[in-house]
């Protein structure tokens, strides 16, 4: 395949993939989750001069993401695209990372495309990347750090491991799926000091490259972690871990094969059933690309332990052991995050580290079909083309339309996504700015609605527990808004207080319903 025709094809896969994450991103996904508004929130600060490199907020959250969404902020405004800006972006480029990590680790274009055409067009993929998540960012630092480190492996040019040792130190500004990232080099280190005899004396420099570049990126977390704010190292992640007895029960190894099995099965048989992450019952992949990559893997695992096996025992090497390791340990170490934990399984979000090496490994079954046909009907490779053109056109529209025209109008995503908070946001619009407003809703529903008004001084968000601080300027003239949340008990209360205001009930196409008083 020629240069041109490649960089035709992969500025095509891009900016269809981009399309897809961008388009009509206002309204699809159906609502803000708190979560996104969270960040929003942590990003207005961060526009007035109170940005972080972490947000204790929420759990807790790296910073990076925050501040970048505080960029377009600054820059393009507040707005539901802004707030979900960042992570298209890193959705999209982690197409063009996925093509140049798989096209360097084996050499091969087409690999690269067919790895970075999946990711553009996978469900999975789309949909994380329409919602402002930290998360976004993991799969890019992975494919990006990793190519440049491949690819320094072949020039031994030092610049090559700089930038993998500088994006690499990034990955701790991302999410903290990544801090079992280094795993996956120590094992690659390992491998790479056995498999080549002079590995050390070769790369060493170039390993001192890499370290200190990650060490200028990484610094401000590690200082921050380990020097000025040492409680925020911790997560939630050890009560809900496979080996506590809080959450096992007593039977470790039974909830770890549990969660093991469930983490594998998402793929291809049993997804996610958050319908924020994913399209319940259904698996995360789509049944031409599920079936490619259980292939794919099986056939990585088979060539790893048979390469491995004529190195130790016959003396034989082959470089390509290198890529198979690679490949396993990625995936394998960035899927721990999901196994290791008893929570919530089968958990799409958790593993999203795994989604380039899923990809890639859909990308071999479906490179190594294509060469077996070429070399068997060798007067029929147009035909042979065709077929896959249209199995891949295949995938593209079933993904897309899988999630624009089907999962995107389901009352469940709605309800999922906290349509309602939107639909509240719409009416407040339409009230004059002179009026006070008074929210009575959960503290997550709450926060979503302090995001889109944080600077209406006429807006008050209370806890219907908070009711009696309801005090408004002008007893006349004012408006409450509240859910089904306490319903009854705030309807009872104003009626006391408020005696002449009217309830009135908006309900929307999906059944979401919430309530004024006026």
């Amino acid at each position: 395949m020629k240069k041109t025709q490649v960089y035709i094809f992969l500025a095509l896969i891009i900016s269809f993939g981009f399309f897809l994450r961008i388009y009509n991103i206002e309204n699809v996904p159906p609502g803000i989750y708190p979560d996104e508004a969270v960040n929003g929130l942590d990003a207005l600060e961060a526009t007035e001069g109170n940005w972080q490199w972490f947000y204790p907020a929420n759990n807790g959250r790296e910073g990076l993401f925050m501040n970048l969404i505080a960029l377009c902020f600054k820059f393009f405004g507040v707005s539901i695209l802004t707030l979900k800006l960042p992570a298209i972006i890193f959705g999209t480029l982690t197409i063009l990372g996925t093509y140049l990590f798989a096209k360097e680790l084996f050499r091969n274009e087409r690999i690269g495309l067919i790895s970075s055409f999946l990711v553009a067009t996978s469900f999975w993929a789309i949909n994380f990347s329409r919602i402002s998540f930290r998360a976004n960012m993991l799969p890019v630092i992975l494919v990006f750090s990793f190519y440049f480190l491949a690819r320094g492996l072949r020039t031994k040019k030092w610049t090559d491991f700089a930038l993998g040792g500088f994006i690499f130190g990034l990955g701790l500004h991302t999410y903290i799926s990544f801090r079992i990232a280094p795993a996956i080099l120590i094992v690659a280190f390992i491998a790479l000091i056995i498999n080549r005899r002079h590995f050390l004396q070769e790369y060493w420099k170039n390993i001192l490259f890499f370290f200190f570049f990650f060490l200028i990126s990484s610094a401000p977390m590690l200082y921050t972690f380990f020097i000025s704010h040492p409680e925020y190292l911790e997560s939630r992640s050890a009560s809900i871990s496979v080996f506590s007895l809080e959450a096992n029960g007593g039977h470790p190894i039974k909830s770890f094969l549990k969660s093991f099995s469930l983490s594998l099965l998402k793929y291809n048989f049993w997804g996610d059933q958050n319908w924020r992450h994913n399209f319940p019952p259904y698996p995360l992949l789509d049944p031409i690309t599920g079936i490619a990559f259980m292939f794919g893997l099986i056939y990585v695992i088979w060539k790893f332990f048979h390469l491995a096996t004529l190195r130790f025992f016959k003396k034989i090497h082959d470089e390509k052991i290198k890529n198979y390791l690679i490949l396993l340990a990625s995936f394998f170490f960035m899927l721990a995050p999901e196994f290791l934990t008893a929570e919530g399984n089968p958990h799409a979000l958790r593993a999203i580290g795994t989604l380039p090496f899923v990809f890639i490994f859909s990308a071999l079954t479906f490179n190594y079909l294509l060469e077996y046909a070429e070399k068997l009907f060798p007067n029929f490779k147009k035909i042979i083309y065709f077929l896959f053109i249209l199995i891949f056109a295949f995938i593209g529209i079933f993904n897309s339309v899988k999630y624009h025209l089907v999962w995107a109008k389901k009352p469940q995503t709605a309800e999922a996504f906290e349509k309602v908070i939107i639909d509240i946001e719409k009416y407040i619009q339409t009230i004059s700015p002179e009026k006070e407003i008074f929210l009575l809703a959960g503290n997550m529903q709450r926060v979503p609605l302090k995001f889109f008004n944080w600077k209406n001084q006429n807006f008050h968000d209370l806890h219907p527990t908070e009711i009696n601080n309801i005090s408004p300027n002008n007893r006349n003239d004012f408006v409450i808004i509240f859910m089904d949340y306490y319903k009854d008990d705030i309807i009872k209360n104003i009626n006391l207080r408020f005696p002449r205001m009217q309830l009135e009930e908006k309900k929307d196409n999906f059944g979401q319903v919430f309530y004024i008083l006026k």
